[in-house]
């Protein structure tokens, strides 16, 4: 396993994590500066960031500071509740890789979705089978055009917690079982991002991880889980706050072949959202040397 003690040339910024700073959005040029500035070689920024910045001012950005991505955030909400629904879902995905293009990204991330209408709280029906049937679907158109643009998809398995919103792919075990179905050749073009928040109570966590194999393994999150946790969605720990063995996941992917950045991604409105975001990824940098 690689030791992060003595630099973070490994390590790379979920943007996400300083985009509001004392009550305040922390603009990605800003964000990227920041991160320039300390040596931080890595980013995943997020669609909306970037789109309030300007696509092609935030690739020209990134270019001149030297920043790589780890990943892109994000692609995915594949279910519907009609036929507009659903075409919507697709224009809107592939924009999201054609904008992974012009960023120079790895992958594209994608969260898949819940029951349709449940994040605005209006469920259009109960059948999580028939959810899962639509992202299979989704996916699969999706991987044609990934396939064409050359840019792979990375299916993030949220928590069980956002089954019914967020994503209906809850462990890794589901997103492999997509991944197999839709590539079996393991071609490259479609695998997984695996966040240590959501995965790792998972019992079959190191047999799945080992079942990725570094052609399924594109990215890797971090962060930590907090007992107690304030809120399941913006109560995210720091490295070293919370209870998941990060250097063990981190040895179980990095056993597989992969050999990538390790990207903080802390949503954390009453702590880390309240600081300076200097301070927050001075710290991140210190957790990671440190905790990862």
């Amino acid at each position: 396993m690689r030791d992060f003690s003595a630099d973070h040339r490994w390590l790379s910024i979920n943007t996400a994590t300083v985009r509001k700073q004392r009550g305040q959005d922390w603009p990605l040029p800003q964000i990227l500066d920041a991160c320039a500035a300390r040596g931080i070689r890595a980013v995943s920024p997020w669609r909306d960031q970037v789109a309030a910045a300007g696509l092609d001012a935030v690739a020209r950005q990134l270019r001149a500071l030297g920043l790589e991505l780890s990943g892109y955030c994000r692609g995915g909400m594949f279910t519907y509740a009609d036929a507009a629904g659903r075409q919507a879902s697709r224009d809107d995905n592939r924009r999201a890789l054609d904008e992974a293009c012009t960023l120079g990204a790895p992958c594209l991330v994608l969260v898949v979705g819940g029951l349709p209408g449940a994040l605005a709280g209006r469920p259009a029906h109960r059948d999580l089978g028939a959810a899962r049937a639509q992202v299979t679907e989704g996916i699969a158109a999706l991987l044609e055009d990934a396939r064409e643009r050359r840019m792979p998809l990375a299916i993030e398995p949220l928590h069980p917690m956002y089954a019914g919103d967020r994503a209906c792919i809850n462990t890794l075990e589901q997103a492999l079982d997509v991944c197999d179905m839709l590539d079996p050749r393991r071609s490259g073009a479609l695998g997984v991002a695996v966040d240590a928040y959501h995965v790792w109570w998972d019992p079959k966590l190191a047999a799945q991880i080992e079942r990725a194999g570094q052609e399924r393994l594109l990215a890797l999150h971090v962060c930590d889980w907090l007992v107690p946790t304030a809120d399941l969605l913006n109560d995210r720990g720091m490295m070293g706050d919370g209870v998941i063995d990060l250097p063990r996941l981190r040895g179980w992917v990095e056993a597989q072949g992969f050999a990538g950045y390790s990207e903080v991604e802390i949503f954390s409105a009453a702590n880390w959202w309240q600081r300076d975001g200097g301070e927050v990824l001075d710290t991140c940098i210190e957790r990671h040397r440190r905790c990862v």
